[in-house]
């Protein structure tokens, strides 16, 4: 979906900004908020630029760099981290290749951490773009990062 057609789904309002703002970086490919992006919810919201980039780089759940095709969250929670956490952080960096909020060099995954995923049943847990997964071993986390791999 373009800009436009993005921008025209909501009403001009300054409570649409959030709406606004992951609909544009979840229709970009690199999964962030590019420059035009923020101009453009600027100018729709008639608001300034200024005030429009603040509000991306406050929230953690918006990049304005660009990012991967999947975003890799990993809970780093106190239970998540009494359960694993840590020593999945260090394998994911190693397995992917990749420094926290870097991005593979094939650009199919973005590695973050998120402080609560609200999981914890199930520590240690992970977000990949939308999906919940829990119970996470070295093993479980290829197994869902080979099949995402597969379906793209």
């Amino acid at each position: 979906m373009d800009r436009e057609a993005i921008l025209k789904k909501f009403e001009p309002k300054l409570s649409n900004i959030l709406y606004i703002m992951h609909d544009l970086q979840d229709n970009n490919p690199q999964r962030y908020l590019a420059k035009a992006d923020i101009e453009a919810c600027a100018d729709y919201l008639n608001l300034p630029y200024s005030y429009v980039h603040s509000t991306a780089s406050f929230y953690t759940m918006f990049s304005l760099k660009p990012r991967g095709r999947n975003i890799i969250r990993l809970c780093e929670s106190p239970p998540c981290h009494l359960m694993g956490s840590k020593s999945l952080l260090d394998y994911l960096k190693t397995s992917l290749k990749v420094d926290l909020g870097g991005t593979t060099k094939d650009g199919i995954f973005t590695l973050e951490t998120t402080s609560c995923l609200g999981a914890c049943g199930v520590a240690p847990a992970m977000m990949l773009n939308e999906e919940m997964f829990g119970n996470l071993t070295p093993e479980k986390v290829d197994s869902i990062l080979d099949q995402r791999r597969k379906e793209i």
